[in-house]
């Protein structure tokens, strides 16, 4: 399947699950227990320990109207391990010329909060997750509209709620510890995270690209952390103000952005048409694919 029409199904179905975002997720003591039946017939698995299931969709929020309960943390833990190993095994047979760098990059992208955040939606896991955070539910409504605007991954510019993310994880932890087989896993769970990123739809994080494209031209970069403030982070090349990101839930959001916005905008700096400043960050796109990505910065 075409990188266009994988693009084409992921905004479609993001439209389509967006009606289904709007339902509450906080469960009433009628709905306190998942139907385990709908959710085996989502990961085409069926459990012999149902506890297992109950487990991976209970948060710990959730644990002092049930005491007799586990959350998913545990699980999560071995899912996040599990995971791992599939894209570190799958990923070792399909590209056999790739550097362990390129590989280790492209796992990532796949594993990420954000990636798995959007299987979590895709497939409706989140309507069965037990807890009792309200603000979770609001998360998840900007979470399902901002996708909409990147199909495939915005690259750090949305924020992702963590607990969808690790929903995935721990159902993927549940079938490991219910069937002790990877194979088994892997059948169930390889067509939920499609779109599967490859070497040839992996985009380069805006921090990393607006670092790559400084360096090469010789121009001083300095990030200006006004977020205590303003919940904003501006971009100075050469002493130039050129971007600036605002988002006021999580500074590195608001970095993320303004390092797009940069990028958008670095064609002043450079003193070129915008073509061919955007061929550059193509460039930069493509030579740091064997970069580490530029997290934790000091803005």
């Amino acid at each position: 399947m075409g990188a266009q029409s994988e693009e084409y199904q992921t905004l479609h179905m993001s439209e389509v699950l967006s009606s289904e975002a709007e339902k509450s997720t906080t469960l009433t003591d009628e709905e306190a227990q998942p139907n385990l039946e709908e959710v085996e017939k989502i990961i085409g698995y069926s459990f012999n320990n149902k506890v297992l299931l109950k487990e991976a969709f209970t948060h710990s929020s959730f644990l002092s109207t049930e005491r007799s309960a586990s959350s998913y943390e545990r699980l999560e833990y071995v899912g996040d391990a599990v995971l791992n190993l599939l894209f570190s095994r799958e990923q070792y047979n399909l590209y056999p010329d790739l550097p362990p760098g390129r590989l280790t990059r492209l796992r990532a992208a796949n594993v990420d909060t954000e990636k798995l955040a959007r299987v979590a939606i895709k497939h409706g896991l989140h309507r069965y997750l037990r807890h009792k955070k309200p603000l979770l539910e609001e998360q998840i409504r900007e979470f399902t509209r901002a996708i909409s605007h990147y199909p495939l991954h915005s690259n750090g510019l949305i924020d992702a709620p963590k607990n969808l993310a690790d929903i995935v994880e721990s159902t993927i932890g549940a079938v490991f510890m219910d069937c002790n087989s990877i194979d088994t896993v892997w059948e169930a769970f390889k067509d939920l995270l499609e779109p599967i990123i490859n070497p040839g739809t992996i985009k380069t994080h805006p921090v990393t690209q607006l670092y790559e494209i400084c360096q090469k031209n010789n121009l001083k970069l300095r990030f200006v952390d006004l977020w205590e403030e303003s919940h904003t982070v501006e971009v100075f090349i050469n002493n130039e103000i050129v971007g600036r990101g605002t988002y006021s839930l999580k500074k590195e959001v608001a970095q993320n952005r303004a390092a797009k916005d940069a990028l958008d905008n670095i064609w002043k700096v450079l003193g070129e048409e915008k073509e061919n400043a955007q061929d550059q960050d193509q460039e930069a796109n493509c030579q740091s694919e064997e970069l580490p990505e530029m997290k934790n910065l000091n803005v």
